[in-house]
């Protein structure tokens, strides 16, 4: 473990799958104690809680419906009651909707107002409850996790893409709003083995396109780049790309 992160404290929405999952394990194997907030996954989280415990690192699980102010502040308050303060959030929790990119009809106001309640919303409620802990702590950073899909405007629909873009600009602003005492980035994954993708392979495939590296990203190689972003003292605002050379 890494002296630098011991005592230090996170929290990871939807961090009991997937990049989230991935994350809290690495955090927690630098010496982080972490929080593993979930909305459905409780099975899943719980098992990476267990995981944690067993390596001989600190972590607990809370659910969170991240689109509710109420619950995002009952989960900051818990997270506080339980280790005594944050010094990290990672919004890694998202939601999309597998739709037909150009058939417009198929995109309800139901599905628009679900996707940026959760994507958009969801991160500003994040961010707002923790900030005022995270300013007590010195080198306190967010982590937003945006997607590739808002930075080409394309990617399992457009929704999902729209709100990813929105993501990256609250970032940017978050980034000025929250200076000096709070960094804020984002990363922007492409294609990510999870299985957010099951049954949908091809279509990430074909949404990759010719990818210059000859691979798609591993949940393990997205958590790298996030626990670089929290530890690297002089980046804040920056939208950082982790797609294999997708959009070279």
């Amino acid at each position: 473990m890494k002296l630098s992160l011991q005592n230090k404290i996170a929290i990871v929405t939807g961090g009991g799958t997937g990049i989230g999952r991935a994350t809290s394990l690495l955090l927690a194997q630098e010496g982080v104690s972490v929080v593993i907030a979930y909305s459905c996954s409780q099975q899943d989280a719980q098992e990476t809680v267990k995981t944690i415990l067993d390596e001989g690192g600190k972590a607990i699980a809370l659910q969170v419906d991240i689109a509710n102010e109420q619950s995002v502040q009952a989960m900051v308050l818990n997270t506080v009651k339980s280790f005594g303060g944050i010094d990290y959030l990672v919004n890694n929790a998202g939601i999309t909707h597998q739709l037909k990119f150009d058939v417009l009809d198929d995109i309800t106001s139901e599905i628009w107002d679900k996707l940026l309640a959760v994507n958009v919303k969801g991160t500003f409620n994040c961010c707002r409850a923790a900030a005022p802990y995270l300013r007590i702590h010195s080198g306190a950073a967010i982590v937003n996790v945006g997607s590739i899909a808002g930075e080409t405007g394309y990617g399992s629909s457009l929704p999902y893409a729209v709100s990813k873009s929105a993501v990256h600009g609250m970032t940017r602003a978050l980034a000025k709003a929250l200076a000096p005492a709070i960094r804020v980035n984002c990363i922007a994954p492409g294609a990510v083995k999870t299985r957010w993708w099951e049954g949908n392979e091809d279509k990430m495939n074909a949404l990759s396109g010719h990818l210059p590296l000859q691979r798609i990203s591993t949940p393990e190689d997205i958590a790298q780049l996030i626990l670089m972003l929290l530890t690297a003292d002089s980046i804040t605002g920056q939208v950082i790309r982790a797609e294999n050379g997708q959009t070279l």
